[in-house]
């Protein structure tokens, strides 16, 4: 296997880090919460991404001096891409209104043979579309169209053509732009000039002026006549500045398509068009009926203009679909023009030769759908299944929609699809959704290293354990991608690596503990072996060459663990509350042990630790400089905790003494844990505040 020896320094609080990860493989580094896990992550992936964050993560200490040193990263290889799946990713996860995540099409269904399956398929349509590119005025057309059905606006329930639409606010009144009414007629050469709208937008707006005199606000000159401050008022009880630009703009739009309507269409339109008078109902219907030979020839052409696999995929009989897709001019009369049979020709040429091609496109349009339908049964299950086990109420449904596929959110009490799904789930869940979900966008990405920075640590034991078996098992997990996984939660190690290590066996998993000391990182490699119960661990430091003092901890320790509290427990605590005459404590008393009971609980004890002399022992407990020297003499983090503890035993933080009464007594132990001899995962700041406050 490849393996890439990755170097990092001056990121963050890491002065230098040294990992190894092995290729193909899930890698987990274990190591306590404040060491640099997430910096990690993040200066791997922001050298692999190359995307130009790796600067950001310099340290603080060397923001205000002058130093060539920057932050780096080496040892990557090949590795060219990488995801990384951080409390950043979980919370820029976009959960849409109507969708479990954003893109769910993209990461669940369009997968390279997918896109491959639509490439063969879009094959066949490349006639129709060749018509519709070839044709110079088929764009401008159908867009004239477009401009002059919205004219019509919606249409009333009985089909009648909307008072306040544009063509009725242009038209209904008459044309009164080619049709000047008497009276208006000395503003002849301003309403047919080029910008008429304009010009009666702006003479209205002086008519509130003509109020107050006899002079003319447009030239200063007298006004002495009534019946010309009326005719200047006329224009306004007239003409309508937005109607004026409606007409305008309908004319040149009516203008351009002329030679697309029937010559009847026409010559009504016309009609309309030039009317002098308000129109009357007949011509009025006329409208509403040519909107609606309009709307179906757009709707006709768009069909055919973007015609696909999703235009076919519901449909049992293809052959009768794409029957229905030719355009008969003669069911839209209004529009058979010799001009339009130009346009529509080619088109409908192109769909017959399709549909002599029709039985093989059946045949792939129906292999694409039920790869489509195995692919999204493959994700549901995987997905659910995970749901399930993991005790969560909720669903995922795939569903199509009228190009795409959605991914929809169920609950178990409720039939239908959930909207805005982050409203109703818990940062929990989203994290959990979240998680799975991308892995399946992994799937789709395909990066050559996927990066968890702890992913599970805030789950309960057997969510962690179902989203493990979710990423790592099975068809569509992450097995054989190259997975970087950061915790400070033994409990993923124990699981790939001991306990349910053959139900990983595929991913071949690899774990190591990682430690810091003065800013620096390293890892030592856990096996199945390192993997032990605390009491097998008491029972291997108790049987090794360690320091009889520190053997007793251990010891004692062993013994709470068993819930053996008789009197070589008694004699043990004894020693490590510094009493040179033995105490028993039980429930109901506390007393002098006397001689024969300390002999026979010390005859108990040497039998595992034969150097083992209480009253040496005591008087070792009694000499300060003693217990300082066993302290700086020892490198590992949780003997120096537990000598600490014997030697002063106070801290005046709560969070510190905490974490040393628990590491001294056995409240909060793993059943399972490493030999913290080699796996020091005490903190580092927990052992520089017990240097601290040791005395000179």
């Amino acid at each position: 296997m490849t393996n890439y020896e990755i170097a990092i320094s001056n990121c963050n609080s890491i002065d230098q880090a040294h990992i190894q990860i092995t290729k193909g493989i899930l890698n987990i580094k274990y190591g306590p919460n404040g060491l640099g896990k997430s910096t990690v992550a993040k200066a791997i992936s922001a050298h692999v991404n190359d995307d130009g964050t790796l600067a950001d993560l310099l340290p603080f200490k060397l923001r205000k001096v002058k130093t060539d040193k920057v932050p780096l990263v080496a040892g990557t290889g090949d590795l060219q891409s990488a995801l990384i799946f951080d409390e950043g990713y979980v919370n820029q996860f976009a959960f849409q209104q109507d969708e479990v995540v954003k893109n769910s099409f993209e990461i669940f269904i369009k997968t390279p043979e997918y896109d491959a399956a639509m490439d063969q398929i879009a094959v066949s349509f490349e006639g129709i579309r060749k018509a519709f590119s070839s044709s110079e005025e088929i764009e401008q057309t159908t867009k004239d169209l477009k401009d002059l059905r919205d004219a019509f606006g919606k249409a009333n329930k009985d089909g009648s053509i909307s008072r306040t639409s544009k063509v009725i606010k242009a038209f209904g009144d008459g044309n009164k732009i080619d049709n000047v009414p008497d009276q208006l007629l000395p503003f002849e050469t301003f309403i047919k000039g080029d910008n008429p709208s304009k010009w009666v937008g702006w003479q209205i707006k002086g008519n509130e002026f003509l109020k107050d005199g006899d002079v003319c606000p447009y030239c200063a000159s007298v006004l002495p006549e009534q019946d010309q401050k009326d005719t200047a008022l006329a224009v306004s009880k007239q003409y309508n500045a937005s109607a004026v630009d409606h007409l305008n703009t309908l004319k040149a739009v009516i203008e351009r398509l002329g030679k697309y309507f029937s010559s009847s269409c026409k010559e009504n339109l016309d009609k309309v068009v030039n009317a002098k008078l308000e129109l009357t109902p007949a011509e009025k219907s006329f409208l509403g009926s040519l909107r609606t030979a309009i709307s179906a020839l757009i709707e006709q052409l768009d069909g055919l203009r973007t015609i696909s696999f999703f235009a076919l995929r519901d449909v049992d009989q293809i052959d009768a679909r794409l029957q229905g897709l030719k355009i008969n001019l003669g069911m839209i009369d209004k529009l058979d023009s010799p001009e339009t049979r130009k346009v529509i020709d080619p088109i409908n040429a192109q769909l017959e030769e399709l549909l002599k091609k029709v039985t093989p496109l059946k045949a792939q349009v129906g292999q694409h759908k039920t790869r489509i339908r195995k692919t999204i049964q493959e994700n549901q299950k995987s997905i659910n299944g995970f749901l399930k086990s993991a005790g969560y109420r909720y669903a995922v449904s795939i569903v199509a929609e009228p190009d795409s596929y959605k991914m929809k959110l169920i609950h178990d009490d409720l039939d239908e699809h959930i909207e805005m799904a982050s409203k109703h789930l818990s940062y929990g869940e989203r994290n959990a959704f979240a998680l799975v979900l991308f892995m399946h966008e992994v799937n789709s990405k395909k990066p050559d290293l996927v990066v968890l920075d702890d992913p599970i640590s805030s789950f309960d034991k057997n969510k962690k354990f179902a989203i493990l078996h979710e990423l790592f098992r099975g068809k569509g997990s992450l097995q054989h991608t190259t997975t970087l996984m950061l915790t400070h939660d033994i409990e993923p190690a124990i699981d790939v690596v001991k306990s349910t290590a053959g139900l990983f066996a595929s991913a071949k998993p690899e774990a190591s503990f990682l430690s810091t000391k003065e800013g620096v990182i390293s890892e030592v490699a856990i096996t199945k072996d390192d993997i032990q119960t605390f009491a097998q661990i008491c029972s291997e430091i108790v049987a090794s060459d360690a320091d009889t003092l520190i053997k007793a901890v251990y010891l004692r320790r062993h013994y709470e663990i068993l819930d053996n509290m008789g009197m070589a427990y008694n004699l043990l605590a004894s020693l490590l509350h510094k009493r040179a005459q033995p105490t028993v404590k039980s429930v109901a008393e506390t007393r002098t042990m006397t001689v024969e009971e300390k002999a026979a609980a010390e005859n108990e004890i040497k039998a595992k630790i034969p150097a083992f002399d209480y009253d040496a022992l005591v008087g070792e407990m009694q000499n300060e400089a003693s217990l300082i020297a066993k302290y700086q003499s020892t490198e590992v983090g949780y003997e120096k905790i537990q000598l600490f503890r014997l030697i002063n035993g106070q801290h005046d933080d709560d969070v510190i003494k905490k974490f040393i009464n628990e590491a001294y007594h056995i409240e909060n132990e793993h059943i399972m844990q490493l030999d913290p001899r080699r796996f020091d995962s005490v903190p580092e700041y927990v052992v520089k505040e017990c240097n601290r406050l040791l005395p000179a």
